[in-house]
């Protein structure tokens, strides 16, 4: 998201983000290749560089976390019956 919706829109690189972050060029390469999670601190840093707030970008992780926890146990969740009253 940040690479594709964000970056273009404020016509920034890797470089310009991390100097803009106070963080180092790799740490941004690794979260924009999805290599790294968005902390509550890096959460904290994007909300104040693009005026949202913290909680929109962990909303963003979270989202990320579930999905991809779902095509990793994809086929033992759909063992499980729902249970019904």
């Amino acid at each position: 998201m940040i690479r594709k919706d964000f970056m273009p829109d404020y016509e920034l690189t890797a470089t310009s983000l991390a100097n803009a972050l106070g963080v180092s060029r790799q740490t941004i390469n690794e979260l924009i290749m999805g290599k790294r999670s968005i902390t509550p601190a890096m959460a904290l840093r994007l909300s104040r560089l693009f005026g949202n707030s913290p909680e929109f970008w962990l909303n963003v992780q979270h989202a990320r976390d579930l999905w991809e926890s779902e095509k990793r146990i994809q086929k033992e969740l759909k063992r499980i019956h729902p249970l019904t009253v």
